[in-house]
């Protein structure tokens, strides 16, 4: 039976819109990331993340690679990866979701492998990610370009690469020609 899409819903955190005809960009973070008083004020959430607050679990080159597979795995079956880049401490994908599957299950999937994943190599138990996820739908082409190219210029506004491709962690780096990492 194919799963009714919820539109716009709330979890009771941060509304999210849920839909097979849009295309979404979603960002999720460690729990750790931010502060809560400092994650209620969205103004701030971007540049705070691209700071480093946290332990950034994702800077292990293993921890990144089991992020990056969860988000690869069913690109092109449940989901169309258009974007994407793993940072330090959270997350950028743009993607369609494909018909017979919710934009929630996707996130809550690749947050799920990825924690046990990442718990099991830093050896830590608890919380990996925050329980929630920002999601915004892509309004029109130009909206969606930029988006883009948010997401993968990221890296280089962070100050962690001096160019896009070079994050090995992004689809910047696959356009490339950097391959694309598969441990599942």
């Amino acid at each position: 039976m194919e799963p009714t899409h919820k539109g716009w819903h709330s979890r009771g955190y941060l509304p999210h819109f849920d839909s097979t005809e849009t295309i979404q960009f979603v960002t999720f973070r460690l729990a750790d990331s931010l502060p809560a008083s400092v994650a209620e004020s969205l103004a701030e959430t971007d540049h705070r993340l691209d700071a480093g607050l946290g332990a950034c679990w994702l800077k292990d080159p293993a921890v990144a690679a089991f992020a990056q597979d969860a988000l690869l795995h069913f690109d092109g079956t449940r989901y169309r990866l258009l974007a994407w880049c793993i940072m330090p401490n959270h997350v950028h994908a743009v993607m369609e979701v494909a018909h017979g599957y919710q934009l929630g299950a996707i996130v809550r999937s690749w947050k799920s492998f990825s924690a046990s994943q990442a718990n099991r190599i830093i050896g830590r138990t608890g919380r990996f990610w925050h329980r929630d996820y920002f999601d915004r739908f892509i309004r029109d082409d130009g909206h969606l370009h930029r988006t883009i190219d948010y997401v993968e210029n990221n890296p280089v506004k962070a100050g962690l690469a001096s160019a896009p491709a070079v994050w090995p962690w992004s689809s910047a780096h696959e356009r490339a020609g950097g391959s694309r990492s598969r441990r599942l």
